[in-house]
């Protein structure tokens, strides 16, 4: 199974949601990631989807979004030629004498303690997947209380694929 991280500019209109995603599961397709958000044109969003399958699957995919009607432009972006990020809150349970030891992870990956409480502590931490997992897998010791991701959204490198409307 491979993955496909689809960049969508799309009509900033109600319904277009739920539309993309209905193209998915008629299909019976897994959508595993999506972020969406309004673009410096509020008539356009930028959904970033990623899916997962083999090489006809994923063809197949974006060739059915391309025939949505609020789909304007569609890329794939690639590892080589995009930059793409991920946002994790992590509510950890600890207390002062493990706050130290929370906070020297959390400084290793650049991330930022957002709240403190007497007994826990909210991380935010932003990178790609991989850098992500590796902080989480660091945690393991410690007792998560609440997680939040939010998927992958990203952006094509340069000029070149630029449309401008």
């Amino acid at each position: 199974m491979k993955k496909r991280v689809l960049s969508l500019l799309v009509d900033n209109t109600s319904g277009v949601l739920s539309r993309v995603a209905g193209l998915f599961s008629r299909r019976g397709y897994n959508i595993d990631s999506l972020t969406v958000g309004e673009t410096a044109d509020p008539r356009y969003s930028r959904m970033t989807v990623v899916v997962s399958g083999d090489e006809q699957i994923l063809d197949q995919i974006t060739k059915q979004l391309a025939k949505l009607i609020d789909v304007v432009d569609i890329k794939i972006l690639g590892n080589e030629t995009s930059v793409s990020r991920e946002l994790v809150l992590v509510k950890l349970r600890v207390d002062a004498e493990d706050r130290q030891a929370v906070i020297a992870i959390v400084n290793v990956f650049r991330g930022n303690v957002i709240d403190v409480g007497v007994d826990s502590m909210i991380v935010e931490l932003t990178g790609q997947q991989s850098k992500l997992n590796a902080f989480l897998r660091l945690l393991e010791g410690h007792e998560i209380l609440e997680l939040a991701r939010t998927g992958i959204t990203g952006l094509s490198r340069g000029t070149d694929d630029i449309r401008y409307l």
